[in-house]
């Protein structure tokens, strides 16, 4: 079995009391919610009717951010996604105007972690705003990229939970525990991090709590609202881990190989090894010599199935696949949806229960 070792580095990320100043004293919306005095959830009706100024004007970043901040706000807020369904996130930058429509916002959900290289420059330029950037992996451990992504004829040591420091707490709170800040690397690359963490239903239950309480804060009238929702929302994670546990724990093979090295966190956290073609970026295209390694690494372990995934080329997986007379298969790293997703009404975890089916039937052939 080929074996991986993640490095793990501290990687410091804002306070929340840093992000409510990140612009200055808080959102005027903030200030109108706390003057009703009120935490009930309005009808949708009500909701729908509420004046403008009494909303969360709300952008996220990418799919993931947009799919946690919709199911924590409910009808009460407005909350627009940046990047459109469709255009893969690593390729994107803001224009002009998407800049003046964030500096004009409430709130800017993020992932980080090196996710959206555009982040900072875009936070900084609003530092005359009251904008409130909402890091939503703020407080989680943040693997590196591997030089496995690069050189798959090293030994490493298996990617999977119960690496000795790199487990995941089972006890999903607070995301700002101590020891756990980070300093998140804003270039236009990953800057060497892996920033997949929405994938480990885990980390995305942290990474939920993390929005909701910057967004309780930032709106007080509404924060008993968005607590019920959350959690409401946080029981639907809780059960789509458990089934990534039943559904991965006794598989015939823990290795998988995929085009992208999106699956860290995931092969973490169920006992698998991700085996990437290439490294953190999905269009980063492997040498001769990597090719060549994947193919016999595939050809010694009985690979049947090569993941690729939605929003770039398969080709890489094609070509490997034809080679050693395997299948492919996606394996979705949700980064966006699809054209046919969006129309077929798929969403987070609906994604991710069909990645578990991929990658059970491709474990057990």
């Amino acid at each position: 079995m080929l074996k991986f070792k993640f490095k793990i580095r501290p990687v410091a990320a804002l306070s929340l009391t840093a992000m409510l100043m990140i612009a200055g004293c808080g959102s005027n919306t903030a200030g109108n919610a706390a003057s009703t005095g009120s935490s009930a959830k309005p009808s949708a009706t009500e909701a729908a009717s509420a004046p403008a100024a009494d909303r969360l004007n709300i952008k996220a970043s990418f799919y993931p951010m947009y799919e946690f901040t919709k199911n924590i706000t409910g009808g009460l807020a407005d909350v627009e996604l940046l990047i459109p369904a469709g255009i893969e996130p690593h390729d994107w930058e803001p224009t002009a105007k998407d800049m003046a429509g964030i500096s004009d916002a409430d709130v800017l959900v993020y992932n980080g972690a090196g996710m959206e290289g555009w982040a900072q420059q875009v936070i900084d330029g609003a530092s005359g705003s009251s904008l409130i950037a909402v890091e939503a992996s703020k407080g989680l451990e943040i693997m590196e990229g591997s030089e496995a992504e690069h050189d798959h004829g090293h030994a490493h040591e298996e990617s999977g939970a119960g690496e000795a420091g790199h487990e995941h707490s089972h006890e999903e709170g607070a995301a700002d525990e101590a020891g756990h800040d980070h300093e998140h690397d804003h270039g236009h690359d990953h800057g060497g991090l892996d920033p997949h963490v929405w994938l480990d239903p885990v980390m995305a239950i942290r990474e939920v709590r993390t929005i909701e309480a910057a967004l309780s804060a930032a709106s007080p009238g509404n924060a008993a609202a968005f607590k019920a929702n959350s959690e409401a929302y946080v029981a639907k994670l809780q059960q789509l881990d458990q089934e990534f546990r039943v559904g991965l724990q006794n598989t015939k093979r823990k290795d998988f190989i995929t085009q992208h090295a999106a699956f860290g966190y995931l092969a973490q956290q169920y006992g698998l090894t991700q085996v990437p073609i290439a490294g953190l970026s999905p269009e980063q295209e492997p040498t001769a010599a990597q090719m060549a390694e994947i193919v016999d690494l595939a050809k010694a372990n009985d690979v049947t199935t090569i993941f690729f995934e939605t929003l770039v080329s398969s080709s890489v997986a094609d070509a490997i696949a034809q080679e050693i007379g395997a299948k492919t298969a996606v394996l979705n790293p949700l980064e966006g949806l699809s054209d046919e997703d969006s129309r077929n009404q798929q969403d987070y975890l609906s994604i991710m229960r069909q990645n578990l089916e991929a990658l059970s039937a491709a474990l057990n052939e």
